[in-house]
């Protein structure tokens, strides 16, 4: 299966270094790009990419914005977002947002591929300057969530696990040998009795825990 790539900033300099990386590889097509959050959306529509590379700091329509307004349009589209760095305030509202992944400008060719890959598989990926961001952030509220803890089952903990370290709900339900309509169900109960809303909040929660691993 080839992955359908559109990529999304401003910098034509980057653009085009992107290109070359992509256009390597035989399960990657590049099919569009552009340098701002409106036209982003528009080719969104025209192109339906699998995965979308979408630069945070974009003109006439930034790349948070741009992301959830094409996620509302297409939520089956996976967006990998592209910054320059890795701000705990930028990486949860692109998280919020309902971006799959962060990557961070300086990462090598091999980190931006490996996410690519894995967020058209349904996985999240976060890059280590973006998780270590992450759970600096979130370490000194352990003690509220490991009480939250305690309203889980066994099984309940171990789906929330597997849901904070990307997995698909059909994956989920062939590791725990369990039908994917009860693993609904367990995301359901985890999330009504975390109160927990996005996969940004999932992914805190998780690794505040020791559920999984940045």
């Amino acid at each position: 299966m080839t992955i359908r790539v559109l990529l999304v900033d401003d910098h034509k300099i980057l653009r085009e270094a992107l290109k070359v990386v992509l256009e390597r590889e035989l399960d990657i097509a590049l099919v569009g790009e552009c340098s701002d959050g409106l036209d982003a959306l528009t080719l969104a529509r025209e192109l339906h990419p699998d995965v979308v590379l979408m630069d945070i700091g974009l003109p006439v329509m930034g790349g948070i914005e741009a992301t959830r307004s094409m996620l509302a349009e297409q939520p089956k589209i996976r967006v990998v977002a592209l910054s320059t760095y890795s701000d705990r305030r930028i990486v949860l509202q692109m998280l919020d947002a309902g971006a799959s992944g962060y990557v961070v400008k300086s990462a090598g060719r091999d980190e931006l591929l490996r996410a690519i890959r894995a967020v058209s598989m349904g996985r999240t990926y976060l890059c280590n300057e973006a998780a270590a961001t992450l759970v600096d952030s979130v370490r000194t509220q352990a003690p509220a969530d490991l009480r939250n803890n305690e309203k889980l089952g066994r099984r309940e903990r171990e789906v929330l696990q597997l849901l904070a370290e990307g997995h698909t709900s059909p994956e989920i339900a062939d590791h725990l040998c369990i039908a994917t309509s009860t693993v609904d169900v367990h995301r359901r109960n985890i999330m009504r009795k975390l109160e927990l809303h996005s996969v940004a909040e999932l992914t805190k929660y998780a690794i505040r825990n020791g559920l999984t691993s940045p």
